[in-house]
């Protein structure tokens, strides 16, 4: 599902279900951060980061811990970026050369309503709007789960290039529909604080794309160099 989102130089691994990939085991390092965590928390970080393994392998880089640097981001080996996202049963690794991308962003959620009086603290009056509008024409999605797994990869595609917080507020997000496949499409996040440099031009425009799957709604948000 993932990697349908991504160009072709993305690596991208996902696990579906609540199977334990054989490669889920835990270096130390990482199994003392999850220690008094609760199974599914446990569970949920292993698997994710055996996705991540698995896409270090098919780039050519031997496997190894994956650790979280600032707010949580994890730190990847050198020569590489990516983004990871887990729900409830559904676990997603995607990883790329450094060279290829400046940086990327992947997040997945389950296919369901935003809990009561979410969107209004996630969303911006005119991103309001532009759901109303999509759900009278495609009522089967819900849009506001969408719009937040959107925000979700824009942070995660932004903070590898700044080392700062992005608010909600701060990403004013639009999302396409593909007319010949209306359960995916595009998205176009414009940045309302000064976007980072990259390659020495100043980004103010992030791009991604979108899809619902039984269950279940993926975005992603790719950077290029130029």
């Amino acid at each position: 599902m993932i990697e349908e989102l991504l160009p072709d130089s993305v690596v991208a691994v996902e696990v579906h279900g609540h199977d334990e990939p054989e490669n889920a085991a835990l270096y130390p390092e990482e199994a003392a951060l999850v220690a008094l965590a609760v199974p599914k928390r446990r569970r949920e970080f292993a698997v994710v980061r055996a996705c991540a393994r698995s896409a270090m392998e098919k780039l050519g880089v031997p496997p190894q811990p994956v650790l979280p640097g600032e707010r949580g981001a994890p730190r990847w080996p050198a020569g590489l970026t990516g983004s990871m996202s887990h729900c409830d049963g559904y676990c997603a690794a995607a990883l790329v050369r450094a060279a290829d991308l400046a940086s990327l962003g992947i997040d997945a959620e389950p296919h369901g309503p935003l809990p009561e009086d979410v969107l209004e603290s996630v969303s911006l009056p005119g991103e309001r709007v532009r759901l109303r509008e999509l759900a009278r024409a495609h009522p089967l999605v819900h849009w506001d789960r969408l719009l937040f797994s959107a925000k979700e990869s824009v942070y995660k595609a932004w903070f590898p290039l700044t080392g700062k917080w992005l608010d909600f507020s701060e990403a004013d997000i639009e999302i396409l529909v593909d007319p010949a496949q209306p359960a995916g499409g595009a998205l176009r996040a414009e940045l309302l604080v000064p976007g980072p440099l990259v390659g020495g031009e100043r980004r103010g425009v992030f791009e991604g794309r979108w899809t619902v799957r039984p269950g279940l709604v993926a975005t992603s948000v790719t950077v290029p160099h130029a």
